[in-house]
C-alpha cells in the first residue's frame, strides 16, 4: 500500500499542511516575531535558562534585529507566569511623557499637533521591564541574556525580507534626521534583504549594561539592577539627556531617574472553560477581556466558523469594547477607570444586547457615559509601524508573554546610544476631555498587550501579536480558533483574518473610518458580500497581509507538550525542544 493510498484510508487523520512548520516539544517552546530572537531565546533555554530568562533574551534581541518595530529604548508590557506559585503577573512597560511634555507645549510649541520626532518621546520602559522581569523571576545575569542581541549588534545580522520592505517604504521618514540616515541607510538607500546591519553604538550600550553588573559585584539580583541603573543614572542616561538638550527635545535626566515600571498581578477573566490575563487599563489589554466576556453566552458554534455572521459578531463585539477604551482607558494615576464595572459578566450581558443584525455604521455608546462623546470622521489611516512579540513556556511550566516595540522611523536615533528612544506618546491625545490626553508623567494609552490563558488552573498558552489597533482582534480571532473550533495553534494563527476600523485609531491623529471592515481575501467572497449585505464598509487585504498582526504562542498540550505557533505573515519563527 503506497502512502498517498495509506492517507486516503477510513480513519486516517486529514493532512493539513501549513504555511509555516508546527514545532513542537516534550520539554519547552519559545516563538518570536525574528527567527534571530527565538534563536536568542533557545540559546538561553539550552543552557538551563527557564522562560523569564529566554523571554527577556528574545525580547532584547528584537530590539536589535528587528529596529523597524522595535527599540532596545522603546516600550515593552509584559505577562509572566510563576509556575510554582500558581501566580501571574503584570509588568508595566511603558514610560510616562516628560515633566516638560503638555497639552500646552504640543498647543503652542507644535500648533496642535504631536509630531514625529522627539516632542513624542516618553520615558524609555524596555530596558526596566526587562531587567525587572529578569531581576524579580529569572536565574540568569543580563550579560548572560543580552549576550545575543550585543553580538548581533556588534558584528551585524542580515536583514529579512519584512524589515526589509518596511524600511524600503519609510526611506523618506529616515532622511528627516541625520543619526538615522548614518544609522539606517545605507549610502542613502534602505538596506536590502540579507544585507548585514551592523549597530556599533548599540553593541556598546547593551556592553556598558554588562559592564556596571559585573562591576557591582554581589548577588545576581544586584548585577541586573546595577545594568538597569546604567540606562537611567549612568552614561547611557546622560548621553539621552544630552541628545534632547542639544535638539530642543523635552527628556531630561531627572525624567529618566526617577522612573521605574510597576509590577501587579495580571488582570483576568474567564471564557467557559478558559481563563485569560491581560496587563492594566494602562494599555488596550483589557479590551481583549471585555471582549470575551461580550462573547461568553453566544452560539459561536451554531453561528459557524469565519461565517458572515460569525464576524458580524465578532466585529460589533470589538466595536463595544473599544467604544469603552476610547470613553475609559488610560493611566490609572491619573485616571479613574471603572475596572470592576468594565470586567463584570453583568456588564458585559447588558452590553451585549447593543449588537444588532445590522452593524453599527460609527462607533457605539461606551456603557456608562452621562453623555454621548462625539467623535467625527477623520479621513485617512495610521501609518504607524510597530510592534513584535515573544512567547515562552519552559519545562516546570512559566510563561512569559511579552509585547516590545517602537520602530525606528517616528524619531531619531539617538547619536551615541544607537537606537531611538520610546516616541510612543504618539498614543496621546489632546482633547481636553479624553481619558488619555497628554499630560507631564502620565503614561500614554498603549496599543502593545501581551495575553495568557489558562485551563484548570494551569498555564495554556501565552500568546499576542503586534498590530496596533488590530492586535486584540487578532488576538481574538486565534484565540476563538484554538479554543471553540479545535484547531491546532499553527492552523488557527494562518487562518485568514479581518480588523475593524470603526473607531478612532489610537496613534495620533487618531484617524476613524466609521463601518470599515478590512479583510485578508483568502475569505471567501461570499463571506466578504455577506458582511457587505450586513452594513459592513468591507476593504480587501491582501491574501496574506502583515497588517492583521502577527500572532505568535506557546501552547501546552493534553500530555505537556509544547506548541510553538509563528506568523508567516512577518516572517515570525518557533522553536521547540
Amino acid at each position: 500500500m503506497s502512502l498517498d493510498s495509506a492517507s486516503a484510508q477510513h480513519g486516517a487523520p486529514a493532512h493539513r499542511p501549513t504555511a509555516t512548520v508546527q514545532t513542537i516539544g516534550t520539554r519547552w517552546a519559545i516563538s518570536a516575531g525574528h527567527p534571530l530572537a527565538a534563536e536568542a531565546g533557545a540559546r538561553v533555554l539550552v543552557a538551563g535558562g527557564n522562560a523569564i530568562d529566554a523571554g527577556v533574551a528574545g525580547g532584547i534581541t528584537l530590539g536589535v534585529v528587528h529596529p523597524d518595530m522595535v527599540s532596545v529604548a522603546g516600550v515593552a508590557p509584559i505577562l509572566v507566569h510563576v509556575a510554582r506559585a500558581g501566580e501571574t503577573f503584570q509588568v508595566s512597560g511603558v514610560g510616562p511623557y516628560p515633566r516638560a511634555s503638555s497639552r500646552e507645549y504640543f498647543l503652542t510649541r507644535h500648533g496642535g499637533q504631536i509630531p514625529p520626532g522627539l516632542p513624542r518621546t516618553v520615558v524609555p520602559a524596555a530596558p526596566d521591564a526587562w531587567c525587572t522581569a529578569l531581576e524579580r523571576w529569572g536565574t540568569m545575569s543580563f550579560a548572560d541574556v543580552a549576550a545575543a542581541a550585543t553580538e548581533h549588534a556588534a558584528r551585524g545580522f542580515p536583514v529579512s525580507a519584512f524589515s526589509a520592505y518596511q524600511m524600503g517604504s519609510n526611506v523618506e521618514k529616515y532622511r528627516r534626521w541625520p543619526s538615522s540616515v548614518a544609522l539606517y541607510l545605507r549610502d542613502g538607500r534602505a538596506y536590502r534583504m540579507g544585507e548585514v546591519l551592523v549597530q556599533k553604538e548599540l553593541a556598546d550600550t547593551l556592553a556598558r549594561m554588562a559592564a556596571a553588573e559585573k562591576r557591582a559585584g554581589g548577588s545576581r539580583a544586584a548585577g541586573v539592577r546595577a545594568a538597569r541603573d546604567e540606562f537611567y543614572r549612568g552614561e547611557t542616561a546622560r548621553r539621552i539627556a544630552e541628545f534632547h538638550r542639544a535638539n530642543d527635545g523635552p527628556l531630561t535626566a531627572a525624567d529618566l531617574a526617577d522612573f521605574g515600571v510597576e509590577v501587579g498581578p495580571a488582570l483576568r477573566t474567564t471564557f467557559g472553560a478558559y481563563e485569560v490575563a491581560a496587563c492594566g487599563f494602562w494599555c488596550q489589554g483589557p479590551s481583549l477581556l471585555q471582549m470575551l466576556n461580550l462573547l461568553e453566552g453566544v452560539d459561536l458554534v451554531e453561528l459557524g466558523h469565519n461565517s458572515p455572521t460569525y464576524l458580524h459578531r465578532l466585529i460589533e463585539t470589538v466595536k463595544l469594547a473599544f467604544a469603552d477604551r476610547d470613553a475609559y482607558y488610560g493611566d490609572p494615576n491619573f485616571v479613574k477607570v471603572p475596572a470592576d464595572r468594565l470586567l463584570s459578566k453583568a456588564y458585559a450581558a447588558a452590553r451585549r444586547e447593543l449588537v444588532r443584525e445590522r452593524a453599527w455604521k460609527e462607533m457605539p455608546p461606551a456603557g456608562e457615559a452621562a453623555e454621548r462623546r462625539e467623535v467625527l470622521p477623520l479621513a485617512g489611516g495610521s501609518d504607524a509601524l510597530d510592534t513584535s512579540y515573544v512567547a515562552v513556556v519552559d519545562a516546570e511550566g512559566n510563561g512569559f508573554s511579552a509585547t516590545p516595540s517602537d520602530p525606528n522611523v517616528d524619531s531619531p536615533a539617538v547619536s551615541g546610544v544607537g537606537c531611538v528612544v520610546s516616541p510612543r506618546g504618539s498614543q496621546g491625545w489632546l482633547d481636553p476631555a479624553h481619558a488619555s490626553v497628554v499630560a507631564p508623567g502620565k503614561r500614554p494609552r498603549l496599543t502593545p498587550a501581551p495575553a495568557m490563558a489558562f485551563t484548570d488552573g494551569k498555564l495554556l498558552m501565552p500568546f499576542g501579536t503586534p498590530g496596533g489597533d488590530v492586535q486584540q482582534q487578532a488576538m481574538l480571532q486565534v484565540f476563538l480558533n484554538t479554543t471553540v473550533w479545535g484547531m491546532s495553534l499553527q492552523e488557527a494563527i494562518e487562518a485568514p483574518r479581518l480588523a475593524s476600523r470603526s473607531f478612532p485609531d489610537s496613534f495620533w491623529p487618531h484617524a476613524y473610518s466609521p463601518g470599515k471592515v478590512e479583510a485578508e481575501r483568502r475569505l471567501p467572497r461570499d463571506t466578504r458580500d455577506g458582511l457587505v449585505a450586513l452594513g459592513h464598509d468591507v476593504v480587501d487585504w491582501p491574501e496574506w497581509e502583515w497588517r492583521a498582526g502577527a500572532v505568535c504562542g506557546v501552547k501546552i498540550g493534553p500530555e505537556g507538550t509544547r506548541w510553538g505557533g509563528a506568523d508567516p505573515r512577518r516572517g515570525a519563527l518557533s522553536i521547540a525542544r
